[in-house]
């Protein structure tokens, strides 16, 4: 901005004509020309100083708006604990346990998972983060136990691959969503696609479920979970990525009371990779050549759990169902597609999503590093801030303050293999929200 202001009154100080000058933003483009003429001299002096004004105006607005801050940032993760005030290593395959999952209880405990995408020999894929902690690797706690994130325990009992996970405090329970599949292998075992719901106090089973009659063992690639803690149903986002380029995409409804399942929206459309999209980064494509393609991922609940949103990453779309339909078991494909609403263009590629307690949804753009908002009072979607120090905003949480934190790990660097052990950096940013 200051380079523009120069160069306007250097013009006019100068008298250097004719001029051409665009000065582009996100809503304006002007473009200003002059010929030599003692009599424009004046309105270009005066133009200069209204352009100056626009500027600094929006230059004001914009540091005013509300900023990210690096919150927590860790050299790696551990599970060894502290001993003699000393920091404990880094877990010896670190770089292979990105952070990914992120939610808070009510107390404001955090939990965080470490799926196993990249390699299978982390002690645990769920934990609790000890947030006390700033420095040095990433405390963590396997939660309910290790013995309970074991690769090889039973399939059906273990947890094998959590990426995604609810923190649901009204009944005091988490409800882990079990990929099933580790590192290595090309299908999961039988009954280890699943959702384990836990005790946060105890750590027990409260109830399982076996997702292998909604879930290709092969072809999904169970991304997220949103639950409506009051009615007790959850709302499960299968990528498809492993079946990519054809990717089997789909939605699972999930009845705490009922004990059913059920796949709804298998193929849509709207939960598929749109055509023509590439998944961009800091200015670059992910995986070039070899095109990252992940339909619906992100999946969050309005705060009274009537409605369903969703984001694809390999897409620019949010969308949004009425989830009176989905609760109804007879209602029809036809009748759900229906209720389908496209809330418009996101701006960037996009991973996680959440709602506040005001019913804003909140959607982390790994295209342009940062968080976008979208209003479903106004229908206003806007990028709400960014940091060129974000590498790949991944999971959103809400914090018991109300304000918005998200991890940050470099994920699609880690997949590719791009990271050299000791260089990664597994971060939490904050966004304070208004109340």
């Amino acid at each position: 901005m200051e380079a523009v202001l120069l160069f306007l009154w250097g013009a006019v100080s100068m008298h250097f004509y004719p001029i051409y000058l665009f000065l582009c933003s996100e809503y304006r483009c002007i473009l200003f020309y002059f010929s030599r003429c003692n009599m424009l001299h004046h309105l270009l002096r005066a133009t200069a100083f209204t352009v100056a004004s626009l500027v600094l105006s929006q230059a004001t607005h914009a540091s005013e708006g509300p900023q990210l801050e690096r919150w927590r940032s860790y050299a790696g993760v551990t599970w060894e604990q502290p001993k003699d005030s000393q920091l404990p290593a880094p877990f010896a395959a670190s770089v292979s346990a990105p952070i990914a999952g992120l939610h808070f209880d009510a107390r404001g405990t955090a939990y965080v998972s470490t799926p196993r995408l990249v390699a299978p020999g982390a002690p645990a894929t769920l934990s609790r983060l000890n947030t006390a902690v700033k420095a040095g690797p990433a405390q963590l706690t396997a939660f309910p136990s290790i013995e309970r994130n074991a690769v090889d325990g039973p399939p059906e009992l273990s947890l094998r691959n959590v990426l995604g996970f609810y923190v649901d405090q009204h009944n005091g329970w988490l409800w882990a969503l079990d990929m099933g599949f580790v590192a290595g292998e090309s299908e999961a075992p039988k009954g280890a696609q699943k959702v384990l719901v836990l005790d946060l106090a105890s750590g027990r089973t409260v109830k399982s479920f076996s997702l292998d009659s909604v879930a290709d063992r092969a072809g999904s690639f169970l991304n997220d979970i949103a639950v409506d803690e009051r009615r007790r149903m959850a709302y499960i986002a299968d990528s498809g990525m492993r079946s990519a380029p054809h990717n089997q995409v789909g939605l699972i409804v999930l009845d705490f009371d009922s004990g059913k399942v059920r796949r709804v929206l298998d193929r849509h459309a709207k939960l598929q990779v749109e055509a023509g999209v590439h998944v961009v980064s800091h200015g670059a494509e992910v995986w070039p050549g070899q095109p990252l393609l992940i339909g619906i991922n992100g999946i969050a609940l309005a705060p009274t759990g009537d409605t369903l949103y969703w984001t694809v990453t390999t897409g620019r779309h949010a969308y949004a169902l009425s989830t009176a339909l989905l609760r109804q078991p007879g209602a029809s494909e036809a009748q759900i597609a229906a209720q389908i609403v496209n809330l418009g263009a996101v701006g960037g590629n996009t991973d996680g999503i959440v709602t506040n307690a005001l019913g804003n949804l909140f959607i982390t753009d790994v295209s342009r590093n940062g968080i976008v908002q979208y209003q479903p009072s106004t229908g206003k979607m806007s990028l709400l801030a960014a940091d060129d120090g974000v590498f790949w905003p991944d999971t959103p949480a809400i914090g018991p303050d109300g304000d918005l934190f998200f991890t940050s790990s470099a994920l699609n660097q880690h997949f590719a293999g791009k990271v050299k052990s000791g260089d990664e950096r597994y971060e939490i940013w904050r966004l304070q929200l208004k109340r």
